[in-house]
């Protein structure tokens, strides 16, 4: 069975491909106008190139195979982002701020869960050289109006921090063993386990611990954050942050996370998740990971978001299709074929029927061009 696809791909047939070239254009085209610039990498580049400031994050998720030039090993993508840091470290070399967008294929080895599949259609934005919150601020708002302009408002914007996590490990002198064992508990937000792995650690670094699945919800979790963690540089200047986020941007619906983890090994600063009403997952996601491009020889501050277009596109109604008009053939017509011509300038679709073609099978069509005298005009297509 030769036309069947490896288990968590699929084809995008021509209305749902038709849908998701619709929102590309729709966000590519507002990334524009506040100034991100489009870029397109390669789907292939060296591995090591590809999992630079990733960590174990996108080690395990990367397909890998051998160069029949070189010799070394090469990856399939998994993520945009860091070769968008590439192109900004070692190719533009801008000394300022850099904006680039992106929309492209990444393939996965396994999906990320039962729902998903393992070739999503990446689309996403990243802020380069600033290194100040406003940068953040700036991405989530970019992010935000993203989804008003395809009909889709955030309900909900999660914000977290990973330097509270990270300055609670360093504070306690948990050795790297330890410091991922509390990551996955907290990522599953296993509180008995949490409870156990804890349970040796110094106070007050233990109940800090154990107090951030908790800090979870409104503004006023920020306050009560700092009354239950530790008076630690870090975590002062990380509910800094995040306060600064909710008092500046007081119209997007903003949530407090602070067990929120993901991408801990790539991340290093404000992270955030968008939820959309109805769709159990995060369908964006981004924060702040600076630094990122040092292997390419110029370590920058960077920030930026990026989403999964398919499953976007599964949450964004259709827009009615425009009917096609259908066309004798032109043959020696050349009054028919200029007719045909300037419809199609003007945007039309029009189907040329090829001789002995009956009917078309697709696109749909709800027009035809009938010959009227010495004239061709447009008529409608009587449903039988």
């Amino acid at each position: 069975m030769n036309w069947l696809l490896p288990e968590y791909l699929a084809d995008a047939l021509p209305a749902e491909a038709a849908h998701l070239e619709s929102l590309r254009r729709n966000l590519l085209d507002q990334f524009r106008v506040h100034g991100y610039e489009f870029v397109m990498p390669p789907m292939l580049e060296y591995l090591e190139s590809l999992l630079t400031g990733a960590g174990q994050d996108l080690k395990l998720r990367t397909f890998k195979l051998v160069d029949q030039i070189s010799g070394r090993t090469l990856g399939v993508r998994a993520d945009i982002t860091p070769q968008a840091a590439r192109i900004d470290a070692h190719l533009l070399n801008h000394q300022g701020v850099t904006r680039l967008c992106y929309c492209g294929s990444v393939l996965h080895t396994l999906p990320a869960s039962i729902s998903a599949g393992r070739e999503a259609l990446q689309v996403g934005a990243e802020l380069y050289g600033h290194a100040g919150i406003e940068a953040d601020l700036e991405v989530i708002r970019l992010m935000a109006a993203a989804f008003v302009g395809i009909g889709q408002p955030l309900q909900r914007i999660d914000l977290g921090h990973v330097g509270i996590f990270r300055a609670l490990v360093e504070a306690a002198g948990l050795p790297a063993e330890a410091e991922a064992c509390l990551l996955e508990l907290l990522r599953g937000k296993d509180i008995p386990g949490l409870t156990e792995a804890c349970a040796a650690m110094a106070s007050p670094y233990r109940e800090a611990m154990l107090a951030l699945p908790a800090l979870y919800g409104g503004r006023g979790v920020l306050a009560e954050a700092a009354l239950r963690l530790p008076d630690l540089p870090e975590v002062r200047a990380a509910l800094a942050q995040l306060n600064h986020l909710v008092d500046q941007a007081g119209e997007l619906p903003f949530s407090i996370d602070l067990a929120d983890l993901r991408g801990y090994h790539y991340h290093n600063g404000v992270v955030f998740a968008a939820y959309l009403s109805g769709y159990p997952s995060a369908i964006a996601v981004g924060g702040r990971y600076d630094g990122v491009g040092s292997a390419f020889g110029r370590a920058r501050p960077a920030t930026g978001f990026s989403m999964d277009l398919r499953e976007v596109a599964r949450l964004v109604d259709r827009a009615a299709q425009k009917g096609g008009i259908l066309s004798p053939h032109a043959g020696g017509d050349p009054v028919l074929a200029q007719c045909i011509r300037t419809l199609r300038e003007r945007g039309e679709t029009v189907v040329e029927l090829l001789p002995g073609e009956a009917a078309c099978e697709g696109p749909y069509c709800d027009r035809k061009l009938a010959n009227v005298g010495e004239h061709w005009v447009i008529e409608a297509i009587q449903e039988d």
